[in-house]
C-alpha cells in the first residue's frame, strides 16, 4: 500500500513541478488576475518602481506590461507571510524616503528623483529597505522578461522549434 500512494505523490509533485513553468513564462496581465494584497496607493508605488527600474523607450516599459501585477502575485503566491509583510513595509520605507528627501511620494518625484531614491535606498546600510529594493529589481526582470510581449516580440520565442515537413522529395 505505500508503494500506490509514494507513486501517488511522486506523480503529483512532478505535475506541480511540471505546470510551474508555464505559468511563470509567457505570463498576460488577464493570465494572472487580481492581486488585491496592496492598497491603492501602495500598488501605484510599486507601478512607479518597476517603471522607474524598466522604463518605456521605443518598448514598452514595465508599467505598461503591468509588470507590478506580476510582482504582487509572486509576493502573494510565493513569499512567506514575514516576507509579505517586508514587501509592504519596503514600500512604506520608499515612499517615506522620497517624503524626507523631495517633500513629496514617491510617485509625484520626476524620473530622476526616483531613480536617484532608489539607488540610495539599494546603497543604504538599511538592511530591510536594501533587500526590498533588489527584491522588487529581480521580480521586475524576471516579470519584465517573461512577459508574453517581450517573449514573442524581443525574443522570438517559438514554441515549438524546427518544423516537420513531412512532403519532401527525396534524392537518390
Amino acid at each position: 500500500m505505500q508503494r500506490r500512494s509514494a507513486i501517488k505523490n511522486l506523480t503529483m509533485a512532478m505535475g506541480g513541478l511540471l505546470s510551474l513553468p508555464s505559468w511563470a513564462s509567457g505570463w498576460t496581465p488577464e493570465s494572472i488576475g487580481s492581486v488585491s494584497m496592496l492598497s491603492f496607493n501602495e500598488e501605484n508605488t510599486l507601478a512607479e518602481i518597476v517603471e522607474t527600474l524598466i522604463p518605456e523607450t521605443n518598448t514598452p516599459g514595465a508599467k505598461s506590461l503591468k509588470v507590478h501585477q506580476f510582482a504582487m502575485r509572486m509576493v502573494n503566491d510565493c513569499y512567506a507571510e514575514a516576507a509579505q509583510q517586508s514587501f509592504k513595509q519596503g514600500l512604506k520605507t520608499t515612499d517615506d524616503a522620497a517624503q524626507k528627501a523631495y517633500n513629496k511620494g514617491f510617485v509625484e518625484c520626476t524620473p530622476q528623483q526616483r531613480l536617484e531614491l532608489l539607488k540610495q535606498l539599494s546603497a543604504s546600510s538599511d538592511t530591510p529597505a536594501k533587500q526590498f529594493v533588489n527584491t522588487i529589481k529581480n521580480l521586475t526582470i524576471q516579470g519584465y522578461m517573461n512577459s508574453e510581449y517581450v517573449m514573442v516580440n524581443i525574443q522570438k520565442y517559438n514554441m515549438a522549434p524546427g518544423f516537420y515537413h513531412g512532403c519532401v522529395p527525396v534524392k537518390k
